[in-house]
């Protein structure tokens, strides 16, 4: 049996950032992944999909907004085919990068299936067919998750879809309904819809992107539209029929049915742990009833020397907040200090056309918990770096404690506004109010500046 001071179960963003921290700790460390380093952000998540944004962002330009640059060519051709190419790369420079920083830290690497043999031992069945025995004083589970399944529409990877099928496909869909308004959901939307394809979101909440303030929901929804993408909100999904030529989508609204015609359905509406494989009851590992594993605030599970990052604690399903997470095991099981996570201040970011960007509380967040805040809101539409983008849609609004002036949370939509939260958040962090952000100098033209005109605008 090979001994370790740490094993690491996942190489995704926390687990491969947890292995890298022990490792230059000065701890021995293994890591355990059974498909491919960098985990579903690097390989078929957020990397490969901002690749297809940025092709999309061309061609939307090309496709709709030509005259406006002065612009103008005949016979042009979109090879979306081509994008996919593209962001595969992409993604294999990263886990290649991914791969030479692990070496370069001495972490061993084996590519294959872990499960639990005891508190502190796994048994590791190889992807080449061997199997392997290890042992280590401190283990850091860092499984992720899996899409949710809706049974009776299982993807097939031809009609019937979830978002790791979707993202590899090298065919543009002609006509195309989405099930799940939420991020990954809307992000598809912005890229196909540019390209030209018909788009049909459908979103069983009350407005786009339900776990984010509903102003921006709506105001994301109103772009869409004037984009021609099509929004069915507060719309239950009732199954899916495939037919010779695609599917028929049934939906029903209130007491409405309705069906939808199209040459693909693509499911996005969640995920669910993976962590049923790991058998965890040999470890002495507790999870939640719905299989997510139960951690405090500093990953720490009911077995103190194992931890869960990531997604699978649960928390915030963000490979950001997986990063911190593994930063944070990896000092605190080398005996160094290391401060909480802050997952209320955590930030989130969409990459839609236009972009949404948030941190903290909502407004209704802060009314279910009784707050009391105050809101100071500036728009893009005068911006002088928007208008030159010609990207001037959106708003910033921030919301502050209503005494302190604190800020406390912060929801943008428009241009590039995910390269704006860092300022709110660590000011939120630190304590600093809406009044310290207006009186900081913002550079001329930039729009950072709507940031500086939303914090004035509280009094």
């Amino acid at each position: 049996m090979k001994e370790y001071d740490v094993i690491v179960i996942g190489a995704g963003p926390g687990g491969y950032t947890a292995a890298l921290q022990t490792a230059a700790n000065g701890l021995k460390t293994a890591i355990i992944e059974k498909d491919s380093l960098g985990g579903v952000c690097l390989n078929v998540g957020c990397i490969p999909s901002k690749s297809l944004l940025k092709n999309a962002e061309l061609a939307r330009t090309l496709r709709k907004d030509a005259k406006t640059f002065g612009i103008s060519c005949d016979n042009l051709e979109f090879d979306y085919s081509a994008a996919v190419a593209r962001s595969r790369k992409v993604s294999k420079r990263l886990n290649q990068g991914v791969a030479f920083l692990l070496k370069n830290a001495g972490v061993d690497v084996l590519f294959g299936r872990a499960e639990f043999i005891g508190p502190h031992s796994i048994h590791v069945f190889m992807n080449d067919g061997t199997e392997e025995d290890l042992s280590a004083g401190s283990v850091i589970i860092a499984c992720g998750t899996k899409p949710v399944e809706i049974p009776g529409m299982m993807p097939d990877g031809e009609k019937i879809l979830n978002y790791r099928q979707a993202i590899l496909q090298p065919e543009l869909p002609g006509r195309v309904v989405i099930i799940g308004g939420g991020a990954i959901g809307v992000e598809f939307a912005s890229i196909w819809s540019a390209y030209g394809s018909s788009v049909t979101i459908v979103e069983m909440q009350s407005h786009l992107l339900p776990n984010e303030d509903a102003e921006a929901g709506a105001e994301l929804e109103r772009s869409f539209k004037k984009q021609g993408i099509k929004i069915k909100t507060g719309t239950a999904l009732c199954g899916v029929d495939k037919t010779e030529n695609g599917v028929i989508v049934h939906l029903r609204q209130d007491e409405t049915e309705s069906t939808v015609e199209a040459d693909q359905v693509v499911i996005v509406v969640g995920f669910r742990p993976a962590a049923a494989d790991l058998c965890l009851e040999k470890a002495g590992v507790e999870c939640t009833e719905r299989g997510w594993i139960r951690a405090d605030e500093m990953g720490r599970t009911s077995v103190p020397h194992i931890y869960a990052i990531g997604d699978i604690a649960g928390k915030v399903l963000l490979a950001h907040t997986a990063e911190a997470m593994g930063r944070m095991a990896g000092d605190l099981i080398a005996g160094k200090d290391a401060a909480p996570v802050r997952y209320d201040l955590m930030p989130h970011a969409t990459y839609s056309h236009p972009q949404v960007a948030s941190f903290g509380y909502t407004e209704e967040s802060a009314k279910a918990a009784g707050i009391s805040y105050k809101t100071g809101k500036a728009g893009f539409i005068a911006n002088g770096k928007a208008l030159g983008l010609g990207e001037n849609e959106g708003w910033v609004k921030l919301l502050c404690d209503a005494e302190s002036n604190a800020i406390i949370g912060a929801v943008m939509v428009g241009p590039e506004v995910s390269e704006l939260l860092p300022e709110l958040s660590l000011a939120a962090a630190h304590g600093l109010t809406a009044g310290d952000v207006a009186r900081n100098v913002h550079a001329h033209p930039t729009l950072s500046e709507v940031l500086m005109e939303a914090a004035a605008s509280l009094k």
